[in-house]
Order: C-alpha cells, then sequence, then structure tokens
C-alpha cells in the first residue's frame, strides 16, 4: 500500500462578486490541511483564480493565502486572456483531488464541476447537476414544488418581463393577494446574500427589482417569513448524515452579507434552543432538500422556523458553504463532534467514493 501523499488542488478567489469570501474560506481551509493530523497525508497546490479569470501558478496562489501579495490587480500587459487556463493545466497534473472553495457563479454553480470531471480527477463536493441546481434558487424551488417540500410561497420574473407593463401589474397583484409585504427580491443566482433587498412597498419592490437584475437576469421574489433562521450541515455521499442545528441571531433588519461576515452583527448558537421533535425533522428535511437537487459530499441548508405553528421552512440549499471564521458549516460539525482538520479529511474520503 502505497503511502504517497495525496496532493488537493485549492481552488479560490474566482470572477464572481463573493471573491474575497473566497480567499477567506481557502485560508481557513489551507490551515486545516496544515494541520498535524493531516500533514503526513495531504499536500495543498493551491490555485488561486484573479478577479477577470486568470488562473494563477501554485508559487503565487500560495502568497495570496499567506497574505505576501495582494489578492486584487490588473491584469498584466502580458497577459493573454486567450491562454487563462493555461496553468490550470500544467497545475492539474500535479493534482490527485480538487477541492473548490469557490463561491458564487462560476464556482458552484455546475461550471467549475464540469471542467474537473473533465480532468478525470475526483473533486469536494456535488456534481454538475446538484450544483447547478442548488446555485440556481428558482431550479431549486421548482423542484422542491413538485416534492412537496415546505417553503415559502415565491414568484419569479425574467429581465426581460420589466418592459411590460401588463405582466408586470399582474405580478404586483400577485405580490398583494399572495406574498404581500414585506418580501424578499434576490437575483436567482448568486449567494452571501448579494444583490437581495427586502421590500416594505410597492415602491422599494420595483427599486429591489432593479438592484437584483443588476447581477441576475432572472430575479425571485419571496415571502418574508417571519421565524427563527435555522441552519443545518450535511456531509456524505452514500450516505448522508446531518449535523447539528445552528441558529442565526443578527441586529439588522435581516441576514445581510454585512451581517454574515461582521462579528459584531450576527451570532450564532450551536446547538440551537430546539426540541429533540424539531431537531429530527430539520435533520431529516436537510437531508431530503440535498437528495431532491442531487446535492451530496457537503451542503449547508438553510431554514426558517416559526414556533407558534411549528411550520418548517427550506430556505435554500448552499452546496459550497463558507469556510470562513464566522461561518457555520465547520462550525455545526465542530458542534458534532467533527473538527476542522477532520472534517477537510472527511470531504476528500467523500469525494474519493
Amino acid at each position: 500500500m502505497s503511502n504517497k501523499k495525496l496532493t488537493v488542488g485549492l481552488v479560490f478567489g474566482g470572477n464572481s462578486s463573493e471573491h474575497e469570501v473566497s480567499i477567506k474560506s481557502a485560508k481557513t481551509i489551507y490551515n486545516a490541511f496544515s494541520h498535524s493530523y493531516n500533514c503526513d497525508r495531504f499536500v495543498v497546490n493551491p490555485i488561486y483564480i484573479d478577479k477577470y479569470g486568470f488562473w494563477e501558478d501554485s508559487a503565487y496562489s500560495k502568497s495570496i493565502l499567506l497574505e505576501e501579495k495582494e489578492s486584487i490587480k490588473t491584469i498584466e500587459s502580458n497577459k493573454d486572456s486567450n491562454h487563462n487556463l493555461t496553468n490550470f493545466a500544467k497545475e492539474s497534473n500535479k493534482v490527485d483531488i480538487w477541492f473548490p472553495a469557490l463561491h458564487g457563479p462560476n464556482g458552484e454553480d455546475g461550471v467549475i464541476q464540469g471542467l474537473f470531471k473533465l480532468t478525470g480527477k475526483p473533486f469536494v463536493g456535488s456534481g454538475t447537476l446538484g450544483s447547478s441546481l442548488g446555485m440556481d434558487k428558482i431550479a431549486m424551488k421548482s423542484i422542491f414544488n413538485s416534492l412537496n417540500l415546505p417553503q415559502s410561497p415565491y414568484i419569479y420574473l425574467h429581465k426581460e418581463n420589466l418592459l411590460n407593463e401588463l405582466f408586470m401589474n399582474s405580478v404586483f397583484d400577485k405580490i398583494e393577494k399572495i406574498i404581500n409585504y414585506p418580501c424578499f427580491v434576490k437575483p436567482a443566482n448568486l449567494g452571501s446574500s448579494i444583490g437581495i433587498t427586502k421590500a416594505y412597498s410597492k415602491q422599494e419592490l420595483i427599486t429591489g427589482i432593479e438592484i437584483a437584475v443588476k447581477y441576475d437576469e432572472r430575479i425571485i421574489i419571496e415571502k418574508n417569513i417571519e421565524g427563527r433562521e435555522l441552519e443545518c450541515g450535511v456531509l456524505g455521499k452514500s450516505k448522508m448524515k446531518s449535523s447539528v442545528i445552528g441558529e442565526v441571531k443578527f441586529q439588522t433588519d435581516w441576514y445581510t452579507y454585512e451581517s454574515k461576515y461582521d462579528e459584531n452583527l450576527s451570532s450564532t448558537i450551536i446547538p440551537a434552543n430546539l426540541n429533540i421533535e424539531i431537531v429530527n425533522k430539520i435533520q431529516k428535511l436537510a437531508i431530503e432538500a440535498c437528495k431532491a437537487i442531487n446535492a451530496y459530499g457537503l451542503a449547508r441548508v438553510d431554514f426558517f422556523y416559526q414556533e407558534s405553528t411549528q411550520q418548517i421552512y427550506i430556505n435554500e440549499v448552499n452546496t459550497l458553504p463558507g469556510f470562513t471564521k464566522t461561518s457555520m458549516y465547520p462550525m455545526l460539525w465542530e458542534a458534532s463532534g467533527l473538527k476542522l482538520e477532520k472534517l477537510v479529511a472527511s470531504l476528500i474520503e467523500t469525494a474519493k467514493e
């Protein structure tokens, strides 16, 4: 039996509005692989994708993680954008398993998963289908709806619909009858609460739609659920398991980008104070939601819970949850008895299945 260390290709950054969050996640993952528990089994080959989509070599990429160089830089004049995958091709030969630490479009929407699959090397997380469905809120909610999984009422529209006054009037009517105010306006394909607004009136809704279409041509409008915000981690492929349940508390009106990554604006309670029946229901629903969209490996499933009615609503599945210092996913598993260094090793084992 070979004692050769596995080379993990840690890919981070990317041409996405969640670029900086990705770097923070990658730093945490890199440090976890550097732990004594892992250093005899794995060697990490970091690969940074800059904001323009250029793949840097491992030396430069490592300097980003060690904060020796700035992540934001302009394209050098001798950089040929037509060959921006040159370093990927070089580094791919060194990699045994890919570990994407990417968030947002081009990172967790199935695009890069397809590229990894073409290399013939295993990778951490869901495949192209589960990734794309998990990223697209409209597709995901449509599947949940077809399987009668509990979720809040919603409607969706396309950017071109904004030019159709008759259609938009029907949208506003539906919102007043089915969804009501306040409601959430979201781009169909983004994470970290980027491009999302909470609208308390028709005028705020119109403004929210104008903001959302800057990020995506497809928009989803959801009913606001007054309740506790709960999250559950899922780990595994052939056999999935759920973590303990965590609760998010925040100082802002809702769970904004700022409150997600500012420890002064939000806090977490792990495990959440819930009765065992509700815990079991949420853990079961988390796995059902992942299986519904063919997500596996790792995922964080977000819920709303109304105590007065004991109603549980699935909010969304995140197929590549954050690994920053304030990210819920690694904290949920640590509270479940799986420390970060063991968690990343478990993700590698799952990828090898």
